[in-house]
């Protein structure tokens, strides 16, 4: 089974292509392709749906061919059109959809509508998903989601938890701006909060403390727009922040991991889970990477830690065509007149 992926719910247009190996159970990434547009929204300090809707019309078609080249294959091999359908920008979604929707026809092959959050829960099942077991609890951390959900031995999904307001992902942007780090946050705020780890042997660590947001209450959901605001906070009252930015980058950073960690260990404990799955963007953060890993493995021996590679945290079409897989399995396809973008297709 050879499975074409499409994803343009943000800013990345990107294509991939699996095939999966039945018989042997093997699933292989022949090609996963993105164009970025991270260079283009950096002048604006976040994502333009305009201009990144134009960005996809003029990307997606050629990085969709040179999928198939690296691949190696003719559009006559691919099985099924596996697309995002939701949620996320809606300009966005459209040129992915349209796209989808065209080659199906043209193709004359079904397509499979996947949920942008499952395809972040699927990137963990690229290398994974034989070692995976059940009940399985997944964080999901990204610059639209903060989530914790339950997966059953049938891939049923059930949210037990997320965000009120602020994401994770859209707190460390909002971060970075304050501290004039620039755009995307996440990635900058971590190198500058390695830096101050390593200074702290040396100096010896401050006494600057920022909030947990419910971090000690009964239920799963977060909130970091408090955690947003007593940053600010701290930066108006003190003149020389500009010269300890490493240091209020490690206290951020030490604050949003130190919830995303204990909500999921309690849950994970609550539901007695087998293994606990890291995904989305966030989970490029190699503090909350190792430091989630620690704490799950300081739970039990027998309840396994998984995340992605590194280049399927961020937006890509590999973790669409995976989840598009195990539906295709299930037999929940459409033909190209069926399909439709919905922005804030919920998931289920």
């Amino acid at each position: 089974m050879i499975i074409l992926g499409i994803e343009t719910s943000c800013d990345e247009s990107a294509a991939s292509i699996i095939k999966f190996d039945k018989r042997r159970g093997h699933l292989f990434v022949l090609a996963n392709i993105i164009s970025s547009q991270i260079d283009i929204h950096k002048k604006y300090g976040g994502v333009i749906p305009e201009v990144a809707a134009r960005e996809h019309v003029g990307q997606i078609i050629p990085v969709i061919d040179t999928a198939l080249k690296k691949a190696n294959l003719n559009y006559k091999k691919i099985d099924y059109i596996a697309v995002t359908k939701g949620p996320g920008l809606i300009t966005s979604l459209l040129s992915g959809v349209e796209t989808a929707r065209s080659l199906a026809f043209a193709w004359e092959k079904p397509i499979i509508e996947v949920n942008h959050i499952a395809g972040h829960i699927y990137a963990n099942f690229i290398d994974n998903y034989k070692q995976i077991k059940y009940p399985a609890l997944i964080l999901t951390v990204s610059g639209g989601h903060t989530n914790l959900i339950l997966m059953d031995k049938d891939f049923k999904l059930k949210i037990i938890g997320e965000t009120l307001d602020d994401a994770a992902g859209e707190a460390y942007d909002k971060a970075a701006k304050m501290l004039g780090l620039g755009y995307p946050g996440g990635p900058l705020i971590a190198k500058q909060a390695q830096i101050y780890s390593e200074q702290i042997n040396k100096e010896g660590e401050s006494n600057i403390f920022l909030p947990r947001p419910m971090l000690n209450d009964k239920t799963f959901n977060f909130s970091f727009s408090g955690l947003k605001t007593a940053l600010l906070y701290k930066l108006q009252k003190d003149k020389n922040w500009r010269k300890r930015i490493p240091e209020y980058c490690f206290k951020f950073q030490e604050a949003v991991n130190s919830v995303l960690i204990k909500k999921t260990i309690t849950a994970a404990t609550k539901y007695q889970v087998k293994s606990v799955l890291l995904s989305g963007g966030v989970s490029a953060n190699l503090d909350l990477r190792e430091k989630l890993e620690k704490a799950v493995k300081g739970m039990s021996e027998k309840t396994k830690f998984f995340c992605p590679q590194l280049q399927y945290t961020t937006d890509n079409a590999a973790m669409i065509a995976t989840a598009g897989l195990f539906l295709a399995l299930k037999g929940k396809t459409k033909n190209f007149s069926q399909i439709k973008a919905d922005p804030n297709w919920d998931l289920h």
